[in-house]
C-alpha cells in the first residue's frame, strides 16, 4: 500500500461526492486557486459544493484538462462544471480560467500555458479512468516525460477527440490533490494508481503532491482490490 497517498474508503459514490464536496466547499471559503475536473462522480460533488457554499468570489477556478470542443459542448469539462457548479452559485469565482480548446490543441495548450503561468493549486480535484489514465495523460503517452506545464495531447480512448492537459509537474505542485473514485470498474486501475509501484503504465500512480497532501477517496467497490 502506497504510504503516500492517505485513502479514505466510503460506503458508496454518493458517500464519496459529500466528502468531496465538503473539501470542495472548504476550498470555496478559504479562498484560492482551485482546479476541477470532468466524471460523473465530480459532477455530483459539483453540485453538493454549491448548496454548502453558495459564495466562490475569493477562488479562481482552472481546469486540469478539457477536449478541444466548444464550450458549450456536452464533452466538454467546462460545460459540465458550469451546469452542476458555477450555475448555482449565488457568489461567482473572481476569475475563471476556461481551457478554450474550440482553438485546437496546439493554440489551447500555449494559450492556456501563458495564462496559467506560475500558478499553484490549491486544491486539484483529480478522477482516475478505467485504464489508469488522469486528466489527458494515457497510459505510456509521451506526454508522461513532457516537462511544459501544458501540452496537446492525442486522445486515448473514445470519445476520440483531441484534448489539452496539464502535464504531470504541474499536477504534482498543488498544496493537496483530491482523487474522486468510485464504481467496480475503477477497481483494478485504483489498485495500480494507490497500491503498487508507479509507472506510466498508470498515469495515476505518478501524481502525488510534492509539497503538500494526497488524498484518494473511493468507494467499497472502487477499492475493492486494494490491501491494506
Amino acid at each position: 500500500m502506497s504510504d503516500d497517498v492517505e485513502l479514505v474508503i466510503l460506503d458508496d459514490a454518493n458517500e464519496v461526492a459529500a466528502a468531496v464536496a465538503e473539501r470542495l466547499a472548504r476550498a470555496a471559503r478559504a479562498g484560492g486557486n482551485i482546479a476541477l475536473t470532468g466524471g460523473r462522480t465530480p459532477e455530483q460533488a459539483y453540485e453538493d459544493a454549491a448548496r454548502r457554499e453558495p459564495d466562490w468570489s475569493e477562488t479562481e477556478i482552472w481546469w486540469s484538462d478539457e477536449r478541444c470542443v466548444p464550450p458549450g459542448d456536452d464533452l466538454s469539462n467546462y460545460a459540465l462544471a458550469k451546469r452542476a457548479l458555477l450555475d448555482r452559485l449565488e457568489r461567482e469565482p473572481r476569475a475563471l480560467h476556461r481551457i478554450k480548446g474550440e482553438l485546437g490543441k496546439e493554440k489551447a495548450a500555449a494559450d492556456y500555458e501563458r495564462e496559467l503561468g506560475d500558478t499553484v493549486f490549491d486544491l486539484e480535484l483529480l478522477g482516475i479512468g478505467k485504464d489508469g489514465h488522469v486528466a489527458s495523460l494515457f497510459p505510456n503517452a509521451p506526454t508522461l516525460h513532457e516537462r511544459k506545464r501544458v501540452l496537446p495531447a492525442a486522445p486515448g480512448l473514445e470519445p476520440f477527440v483531441d484534448r489539452v492537459t496539464l502535464s504531470i509537474p504541474v499536477l504534482n505542485s498543488a498544496r493537496e490533490i483530491v482523487f474522486a473514485v468510485s464504481g467496480a470498474d475503477k477497481a483494478d486501475a485504483a489498485r495500480r494508481a494507490f497500491a503498487t509501484q508507479p509507472g506510466p503504465e498508470t498515469p495515476a500512480s505518478l501524481v502525488r503532491a510534492r509539497n503538500g497532501s494526497t488524498i484518494a477517496i473511493l468507494d467499497r467497490a472502487a477499492a475493492a482490490a486494494l490491501r491494506a
